[in-house]
């Protein structure tokens, strides 16, 4: 059985204690090895939730990187100050990227640390573009193959726009199908989840976390629910960055579609 907790995310729970912040993160536990996903944006945040669902910094086997942007990996220095040893991450070569945005002003949107000071503190980075098996039943998608639209934001410092392809997927291998986890869904999450189909060779059991779909056009939106259905994925979970009134589209369309929250648990 997969077990996913969502640790990190735009809303809290029902549980006094824990708090809910634009970012995302989520400890995924599978074959007696516990994998985090990303680490949201801010590491007191994440610390203060971790402690509240019980969660030990230094129970964690490996860290999974979806993608260089700060709501991602703002964590990442704290999360290793309060451990006491090493702790494995897996990502894409191209998280550590200066990156920015010009909207609503011009700021850095990039992993906001240096690499070297995160290997200081413990991080032993593993950096591949390629399809990995990383700990057994957890693959990294590795760079996704972009057939259809993807959801692509922001600019290099030097003007040219960043298409994100660091962005990469968790693949967990659940049996007799698959639970895919998305930190942003900037490759496009029908891209993503054909990805995962292809390369793990199952269906997907549970697509989770951003879909990176607030703001998308009806085309798209519609797109989504033809392809989810074409591709016969079981559940679907979506968060941070895809929306409310496009969670709420999928839901009316789908049916098969739940919330995302601080403390929420999922068992697949």
């Amino acid at each position: 059985m997969v077990r996913v907790v969502i640790v990190f995310e735009n809303h809290a729970g029902y549980r006094k204690g824990l708090i809910g912040y634009h970012g995302f993160s989520a400890l995924v536990e599978n074959n007696g090895y516990r994998v985090l996903v990303d680490t949201g944006t801010d590491g007191n945040i994440l610390l203060n939730n971790m402690r509240e669902l019980g969660i030990n910094p230094d129970s964690i086997d490996a860290l999974f990187i979806t993608h260089g942007h700060y709501d991602h990996t703002g964590g990442l220095k704290a999360l290793l100050e309060a451990r006491e040893k090493p702790l494995d991450i897996y990502a894409h070569p191209q998280i550590f990227e200066k990156r920015i945005a010009l909207k609503p002003r011009r700021r850095d949107i990039g992993i906001p640390f240096e690499r070297e000071e995160l290997e200081e503190l413990g991080a032993v980075f593993h950096l591949s573009e390629k399809p990995k098996e990383f700990l057994p039943g957890f693959l990294s998608s590795g760079e996704i193959e972009r057939t259809t639209w993807d959801r692509a934001v922001g600019y290099f410092p030097d003007g040219r726009r960043d298409p994100v392809k660091d962005d990469m997927a968790l693949i967990v291998d659940a049996g007799d199908g698959l639970v895919v986890i998305s930190g942003c869904g900037h490759s496009g999450i029908i891209n993503i989840a054909r990805h995962a189909i292809r390369i793990a060779n199952k269906r997907i059991a549970a697509l989770i976390g951003g879909f990176h779909l607030k703001g998308a056009s009806r085309e798209i939106l519609e797109d989504v629910v033809d392809e989810m259905k074409k591709l016969e994925v079981e559940r679907l979970y979506p968060g941070h960055c895809t929306g409310i009134r496009e969670f709420a589209y999928l839901y009316s369309k789908l049916g098969n579609v739940e919330e995302i929250y601080v403390g929420k648990e999922i068992k697949i």
